[in-house]
Formats: C-alpha cells, structure tokens, sequence
C-alpha cells in the first residue's frame, strides 16, 4: 500500500514540477512543455539566440548561444535547429556548457539540446554542426523562466547554406531544372527550387548565364500577368535580388519585395547561384492573389550594366502543370517557345503582306501594259492584281481568328501589335467591298475611287509592315534579333524596285511607247528579279518563326 502511494505521489509531483532533468525528448516536434494546461507568453520574448556565423557549408561547427536580456534569467529550455518552411529538425548539436545536453528527437542522436537542471540560467552555449544537403535553416528555442511561464517561439535569424543541393527536392522542396533531376553542381544545370516559409518563400536557383536567372510565377503557361523574381549582376559584379511584374513581351515592372537573413550569392565560371528568403506573397495580378498553384517559369538572360535584365535568349523551363506549391511534388517540365497556332498566325500575316500583297499592289501600279492582254473579258493584270489581292484579305482573316481563338480574347500584354493588326483586319475586310463599288473607268468620279483605294493600301501596308516588325520582336528569342532584321532588309529591297519601277514608268510616259508582241518588257524582268528576291526573305523568316516553337 505505502509502495503504490509513494508511485502515484511520484507521478504527481513529476507532473507539477516539469522535468527539471531536461530529459524531455517528447517535446521535440511539438516544442511545448508537458505542463497540464501551460500557455505560451505572447508577449515579446525576453530572450534571443545569437549565431557565430549566418552562412553555412556541410561540416561547418556553429556557435549558438541562448541568452537573456534585461538580466531576465530562466530554468530549462529546449533548443533546435529546423529548416525554413519544412520546419524539419536538422543537423546535430555537441555539447560544450555543463548546463546543457543532447537529446534524441526525430533527426538522431544529438539534434536537440536542453537543460540538465533546474538552476537559474542568464545564458548557455553549444556548438552545431551542418549537414549536407540542406537548405535555409533557423535556430528555435522554448525558454522556461518558470513552471507556468515560457516563451516557444524564439528564433534566431536564418542561416543560409551556401551550397544548392538537389538531395531533398521532391520530399522537402519543390524543384524544377533542365535537364531534369540534374545536380546544381554541374555548370550546364539550370536549377531552382521553391519552400514556403513565414509570409513566402525560401528560393533557389543556379545556371549558366551572362546576366541573370529568374523564377516566373503563372496563371497559364504563356508570358503576362507573371510575378518574377530575379537574380541579377551589374557591371560591377554585384549580384542583385529582384522582384518584378511581367505584362508579356516588355520590360517587367519594379515590385517592392523584403527579404530576411543573407542573400547568398556568387558567379563563378559563368555559372550564377543565389539563395533568399522572400517575405512577400506570390500575387499573378495587379492585386494580391489567393491562388496557391501556378505555372513555372525558369530562364536566364543577358543584363544591363545597371543590372536591368533584358530579353531572355533562349527558351524557358515552364512546369507542365500547374505546381501546388504548399506541396514538394515532383513535377516535369518543357521548354515551349511560341504556341504553334501563334507561329502560324506569324506566317501567314508575312505570306501575305510580303508577297501575295506586295506583288499585287505592284502588279496594279506597273504592270499594265506588260500584262494587258485580254482574258475572260479582262486585263491579264487586273485579274493577277484581284486574285493575289483575295488571296491577301483572306490569309489575313484566317490569321485573325486563328490568333483570337488561341488567346481567347483581347491581349494587351503585347503592346501596339494587337492594335495594329485589327486595325489592318478591319481595312482589309473593307477594301475589296469598295472595290466592288467602284465606277466606270471613264466615270468622271473614277479618280476618287482610285485615290482612296490607292491610299487605304497605303494606309494597310504601313500599318501591316510596323505590326510584322513588332510580331517578329515577340516571338524572336535570338540574341541578335536576326529576324526583325531580315525583315528590314526585304523592305529596304521592296522600296528598291518601287523607286526603280516608278523610273521606268515615268521613263515611259514621257516618250510614245508602242507594244511589239515579241519585246521583253523591262517592268516585267524587274518584277521578275523583285520576286525572286521576296521568296528568298520570306523563306528565311519563315523558317525562323518555324524553329521558335
């Protein structure tokens, strides 16, 4: 009876008095005391954790000490390391104060360490040492002044690894690289890595470039309404750490973004590595987003000497699904350049106002004595000029809707060059319906059809040349920008044989000009040559807008 007495009072005071022994292994994931009822302060902590060092490689030793303020002292307390956003406990402590020990929790022998005794403490120290393989981690104590008061969350400021590691991804961070699964610590790897944390994110990201690398955060997989993050150098040297928001195929605008603990940065051998934690959430609008999956983005390009990134030059990573990021599911990715249906909108808008257009405009303008033979009651010339011309008007309908269908309504994140295409769909629709209403040839008010309808071909040619030139822009991710440049070269060459073609036209009319059957005209041969010339650009172009899918 006295035996089972002194076992029950055993019990009792044990679960009054705490465990003054320290031996408190079942607090490691929780972190509370196993004090009945016990609350945490909420107050501010009298307590802080100070760190010897705020990177860390593998194998590294860190000193830690949990201490006071304001001569606040306490009796026990329990002491961590944990990783950022995962919360996993991690590495493993060596104990070097009589007034601590190690303690077996979840990551082995030694990962947590606490008191020995109930003795009154204004500080202690121990030493930690890192493991590979890991990411940002924090320092995080419980700290008992007494049996009901304790504060259990002080947290040291975070320390961040200073090598990228692909170990974890999948299991306790998301990843995504090119090509897939491949280790950061091959140059060639283009690598980023993704972990919630307090109010955002630990990011990750490694890979050859010239200027910078950037993670893109998506409601679909095509360019706009994006929110970037960027690593960047300048002429100095200096890596930088952006954030941005993309409206498509412009510049990104400056977003306000606060990080904690230390940027870890460098650029080695071509190869550009950087490590932070963001403190802001993801928002894919203008306005902050409660949406908790996106498409990602990952590409590098070339920067500015101020650090202002430029137009990406290769193609980007993108998930091939939408990526939960609250989870560390694997994901695959793809690079996928300019939708196919975009390209072909591209190609069909240049066959059109490069050649079917351009050759009938001119085939009216100069071709009507070389081509004025008579053909089911009209002008060969007249019927060369309608046909192209239909042909013209038609292409471009079907580019129109094509693009239309595939973007699902208006774009404005590709600036002037949906405006400009519409306005040319719209002139183009009308045209050959004004044609239709035109007057005799002996009218005398034929010479006001003739003005407007040369000068709203004008008007569409101008128009259609500045959106192709902007079109171009868009889907052209070389580095020299050839194709805009293959584009001004065939325009220099149209203007060319327009001034030499005006030449002989007027040669013409000022001498009385007879039409031998058998005589070579020259506006033919130049028409001939112009053509030539106009396959061998279009050709060019189009085969680049067929390898930016």
């Amino acid at each position: 009876m006295e035996a089972t007495f002194l076992i029950l009072f055993s019990i009792y005071f044990a679960k009054v008095s705490g465990y003054p022994s320290g031996l408190i292994s079942a607090s490691c994931d929780t972190m509370l005391p196993v004090h009945g009822n016990s609350v945490s302060q909420i107050a501010p902590s009298p307590y802080f954790i100070t760190v010897s060092k705020n990177t860390f490689s593998a194998g590294d030793i860190i000193t830690v000490t949990l201490q006071s303020s304001s001569g606040s002292s306490f009796k026990g307390f329990l002491l961590e390391a944990q990783t950022v956003g995962g919360q996993r406990t991690i590495g493993a402590f060596t104990i070097t104060d009589v007034n601590t020990q190690a303690l077996s929790c979840s990551a082995g022998a030694g990962s947590a360490v606490s008191h020995t005794s109930n003795a009154i403490k204004f500080s202690i120290t121990t030493s930690w040492t890192a493991p590979a393989g890991t990411g940002p981690i924090y320092f995080r104590a419980t700290v008992l002044q007494s049996y009901s008061i304790f504060w259990s969350r002080v947290e040291s400021e975070p320390l961040m690894a200073l090598q990228i590691s692909n170990t974890t991804c999948g299991t306790q961070k998301f990843c995504l690289s090119n090509p897939a699964n491949c280790s950061p610590d091959n140059g060639s790897c283009l690598f980023m890595s993704s972990v919630p944390s307090s109010n955002g994110f630990v990011f990750e990201m490694s890979g050859s470039t010239t200027g910078y690398l950037a993670i893109a955060f998506s409601d679909d997989q095509l360019m706009g309404n994006d929110d970037i993050y960027i690593c960047t150098r300048n002429s100095s040297g200096n890596i930088l750490v952006q954030r941005a928001f993309s409206t498509g195929h412009v510049t990104p605008q400056a977003r306000n973004m606060s990080t904690t603990g230390s940027i870890v940065a460098s650029y080695i051998g071509g190869v550009l590595k950087c490590s932070f934690i963001s403190q802001t959430n993801i928002s894919t609008q203008a306005r902050a987003s409660t949406a908790s999956s996106y498409y990602i983005f990952l590409v590098g390009g070339p920067s500015q000497a101020n650090g202002q990134i430029l137009k990406h030059t290769a193609k980007p990573i993108i998930s091939a699904s939408r990526i939960d990021l609250s989870s560390f599911a694997a994901s695959t990715s793809t690079q996928i350049g300019t939708p196919p249906v975009i390209l072909g909108h591209g190609a069909l808008m240049l066959i059109a106002w490069m050649t079917t257009g351009t050759v009938g405009m001119l085939t009216a303008r100069y071709m009507k004595h070389a081509a004025n033979k008579l053909f089911i009651g009209k002008a060969l010339w007249f019927l060369i000029h309608v046909c192209l011309m239909c042909l013209t008007v038609i292409f471009t309908i079907i580019a129109f809707i094509m693009v239309f269908a595939n973007v699902a309504g208006w774009s404005a994140d590709t600036g002037a060059h949906p405006v400009l295409g519409c306005i040319v769909m719209i002139l183009s629709f009308l045209q050959p319906f004004g044609a239709l209403l035109r007057p005799d040839p002996n009218h005398k008010r034929r010479f006001i059809f003739n003005w407007v309808h040369g000068l709203n071909a004008l008007l569409i040619k101008v128009l259609a040349v500045a959106a192709i030139f902007l079109g171009l822009q868009l889907v052209d991710i070389s580095p020299s920008q050839w194709m805009p440049k293959v584009m001004g070269g065939f325009y220099g060459w149209e203007v060319l044989f327009y001034i030499i073609l005006e030449i002989n036209a007027r040669s013409k009319s000022n001498e009385s000009y007879e039409d031998p059957e058998k005589k070579v005209h020259h506006e033919s041969v130049i028409l001939g040559i112009f053509i030539f010339g106009n396959l061998a650009f279009l050709i060019s172009l189009l085969v680049g807008i067929g390898q930016s899918v």
